[in-house]
């Protein structure tokens, strides 16, 4: 039932290669989706009702749709509008619109609340809309969000192993074919989800040591 050593020994390479392209997927997966959340945050909060309808269309349909039915809408539904993109971009896409959809609203509750005296103090400080932003409410904002933004991350790692509907030779895609090879469906796929424990435990301690820290913080 389980892998023997010599089963780990010969799937390993196969298994790690996969996990690489599912890490790579999720850093550029996050490098786009969360400043694309914050644009949606600031469009959302924007007084243009064209910007903010707009956003919240964006974050309304990354929001709501499952990340699985992006993955399928980008990769077989676009080619028929004329533009076909590869697994791995494709990939990249879905995830960092549901990304930036779903960050969106932490970074949106993280902005709104720093302290209102904040912002009357940058006022008569003669800031202006920008520097307010950048100085005042950024560097308090994305403190609070931080944590929260951590622990999304993980979600998103894991979150990879849809891609596996869109023949990304991620690390379950990887199991399954495996599987597929070897008849051991079970010890692959257990030796796949071993490997993504292994990214999210120490990943998961880390979010709690952070969220431990900006608690201490705001008590200050």
């Amino acid at each position: 039932m389980f892998p023997t050593q010599d089963e780990i020994a010969a799937w390993l390479p196969d298994l790690l290669g996969g996990l690489s392209i599912s890490l790579r997927v999720t850093a550029l997966s996050l490098l786009i989706g969360i400043p694309f959340g914050l644009v949606l945050a600031l469009g959302v909060l924007a007084k243009s009702r064209v910007l903010k309808g707009l956003s919240l269309f964006l974050v309304e349909v990354g929001r709501g749709a499952p990340a699985l039915v992006l993955l399928q809408f980008i990769y077989f539904g676009l080619p028929t509008t004329g533009l076909t993109l590869g697994s791995f971009a494709a990939a990249v896409i879905a995830l960092a619109w549901n990304t930036g959809a779903y960050t969106s609203e932490i970074i949106r509750a993280s902005l709104q609340s720093v302290a209102h005296g904040q912002r009357e103090a940058a006022e008569a400080l003669g800031l202006n809309r920008f520097d307010e932003l950048r100085y005042v409410l950024l560097p308090q904002g994305l403190r609070v969000a931080l944590p929260a933004l951590l622990g999304f991350s993980i979600l998103i790692f894991q979150g990879t192993s849809l891609c596996f509907t869109i023949a990304l030779p991620e690390l379950v895609s990887r199991a399954y074919e495996i599987g597929s090879t070897t008849f051991r469906y079970f010890p692959a796929l257990l030796a796949a989800g071993v490997l993504y424990a292994a990214i999210s435990i120490p990943a998961a301690l880390l979010v709690n040591h952070v969220e431990k820290r900006a608690g201490l913080y705001a008590q200050r």
